[in-house]
């Protein structure tokens, strides 16, 4: 395989253009990925190599018959060579822990929101 080849992780992704040497990337490292695949937005990028993402979902009170909004936030690796600004729709995957409370890793950017 090439030095800028990306290699195949499982599922049907855009793999990224750019390549990085980092060992916790999906494509270009040895982090292998599996379980759960989730699309969010990114909340905060302040964080080094890592990024908050949100989740909106809605939830039944039967009390009052209605749906109320709720939301989750999932600390996710993100590898050097996927470029993600705040408000962009990213699509994350499960991995094996990276540190305490990342669990996630980010494997295709989408459409700014």
């Amino acid at each position: 395989m090439a030095e800028d080849e990306a290699r195949d992780i499982g599922v049907e992704v855009n793999p990224p253009e750019e390549s990085c040497d980092d060992d916790n990337c999906p494509f270009h490292g040895t982090l292998s990925v599996r379980g759960r695949i989730m699309r969010g937005v990114v909340d905060s990028t302040q964080m080094d190599k890592s990024v908050i993402i949100r989740k909106d979902h809605f939830n039944y009170v039967p009390k009052y018959e209605r749906y109320e909004k709720r939301k989750s936030h999932y600390p996710s690796h993100l590898p050097p060579c996927i470029d993600v600004d705040k408000g962009d729709e990213v699509k994350i995957m499960e991995c094996s822990p990276i540190s305490k409370s990342i669990s996630y890793v980010v494997i295709e950017k989408g459409e700014k929101r």
